[in-house]
């Protein structure tokens, strides 16, 4: 019987690293913000489950991370993510465990030309094998247009993000973040129903924000919203790309 080669250390860390960022979001798509934000007292509470689909020859990484955000005064948001990924193998099972503050505000809205407009951030931190990665972050902001024609009109999303706190340099520490440090973030929301959208995200760039993922969007009952996708690295077709970032993506939220 052939062995299963096992996962190294020094490549399960890069791994997590470069998938570290598909969650980086507080009032989101699947991954990039919008310019929502939670209601003044209001708690939104969600559970994101993201198995890689397919995975590699000899190993499968698999997501989960609860979050929760709070509505506060001035129509700003705070958010707090707890991303767990276990990458697993027949010889082995490596776990990697990060805490996200997040803050977000929409310092705009025009409700009858449709228009919002919001700023905000993330920091993303490991709670462990902090020996091998650091911490970063990234800031941006973004608009949004409600297209308001017949009963189902969509909404663009539109904006920029700039990363912040990365270490890309090996010889001073841990490194933190892969690839261009700024890019473009795009979204689209369209109704098909009164309950289901279909529904798209991207951040642009081939880093550790880069995913595109389209999807639907179902509104359930007691304020739940159940969102099912495919989420696509941008790197994830290069040749000798190690990771296989592609990922199942499928999340339920709830506000109270």
């Amino acid at each position: 019987m052939v062995k299963s080669p096992k996962i190294s250390t020094q490549v399960f860390f890069v791994i997590l690293i470069i998938l570290s960022s598909k969650v980086l979001a507080q009032s989101t798509i699947f991954n990039i913000p919008t310019t929502d934000t939670v209601t003044k007292g209001k708690v939104y509470a969600e559970l994101d489950f993201l198995p890689e689909v397919p995975g590699t020859d000899v190993s499968r990484t698999y997501e989960y991370n609860p979050r929760f955000v709070i509505g506060a005064p001035g129509k700003i948001e705070f958010g707090v993510n707890f991303p767990t990924y276990n990458t697993r193998s027949s010889s082995a099972s490596e776990t990697s465990a990060y805490i996200q503050p997040n803050a977000k505000w929409r310092f705009f809205e025009n409700e009858r030309e449709g228009i919002s407009a919001a700023v905000g951030g993330i920091i993303n931190t490991p709670l462990n094998n902090r020996d091998a990665q650091d911490s970063w972050g990234y800031l941006y902001g973004l608009i949004s247009k409600k297209v308001k024609t017949g009963d189902y009109g969509p909404r663009f999303h539109g904006g920029f993000y700039g990363v912040i706190w990365a270490n890309q340099n090996p010889d001073k520490g841990p490194v933190s973040f892969f690839g261009p440090r700024d890019g473009a973030i795009l979204g689209y929301e369209q109704p098909i129903s009164k309950k289901v959208s279909f529904v798209a995200d991207w951040f642009s760039g081939k880093n550790n924000l880069g995913y595109f993922t389209p999807g639907i969007s179902i509104t359930l009952p007691a304020n739940g919203l159940l969102n099912a996708g495919y989420s696509i690295g941008n790197d994830s077709w290069a040749d000798s790309n190690a990771t296989k970032n592609r990922y199942a993506f499928l999340y339920y939220g709830v506000t109270f």
